[in-house]
């Protein structure tokens, strides 16, 4: 998948499926009932146990149907290790200029964490296509705006504190698509993975909605 193919279906997707678990199978298994939810932006972060093994099967088992992602990236070592089992895009916490460097020598998409605008200005400058607003709940959809202010151009991914009761509210203030991760996932915690699924579909349907609404009447 080209680069532009993978930055316009997280984008028409809206939502990114931010995956740590405790063991490879658990990861695998959120990842598929994800999938079974609608959902087909999977980020699997580097926190979890034998990622880059993870990724690897996760591509070769459901192929196309999959935007597969690596999250928790600290370093362009880890980025390319990532790539060379599949990733198709790269996420990490904060900027990192090497992993940028890298992930455009390969024309795969970087996105990288921000939280203030010379942070938002540099990633930029090192042509990261989407910008993840990091830690999200400490500021609120109100920080879209703000970013936007001076960087309308920016295009904002924002993830943590992202839920049900205000995903909507982001999606109205600009994001392009969210990251939503321990709220999406807590089903797996107990072995109930229909309840990811669930949580998956009602996610997708708010952002729909939420779009649908910022559309002219």
């Amino acid at each position: 998948m080209k680069k532009w193919d993978v930055l316009s279906s997280i984008v028409q997707g809206g939502l990114v499926a931010v995956v740590r678990a405790e063991s490879g199978e658990q990861a695998m298994r959120i990842a598929a009932a994800c999938l079974e939810g609608g959902l087909t932006a999977i980020e699997i972060t580097y926190t979890v146990p034998n990622a880059t093994e993870i990724i690897g099967e996760l591509g070769r088992n459901y192929g196309a149907s999959i935007v597969l992602g690596a999250g928790t990236v600290l370093d362009p070592e880890t980025a390319r290790m990532a790539i060379l089992a599949g990733a198709q895009y790269v996420v990490g916490p904060s900027f990192n200029a090497e992993t940028a460097r890298l992930c455009n020598r390969y024309q795969v998409p970087y996105v990288p964490g921000i939280m203030t605008i010379r942070e938002a200005q540099e990633a930029l400058e090192h042509g990261a296509d989407i910008l993840k607003v990091f830690p999200g709940e400490l500021f609120g959809p109100q920080i879209i705006k703000s970013i936007k202010g001076p960087l309308p151009q920016a295009n904002l991914l924002p993830t943590g504190g992202v839920s049900l009761e205000n995903v909507e509210q982001w999606i109205v203030a600009g994001a392009v698509a969210v990251g939503v991760g321990g709220q999406l996932t807590a089903g797996a915690k107990i072995g109930d993975y229909a309840a990811v699924t669930t949580y998956a579909k009602k996610m997708l349907e708010k952002i729909r909605a939420a779009r649908a609404s910022r559309k002219p009447q």
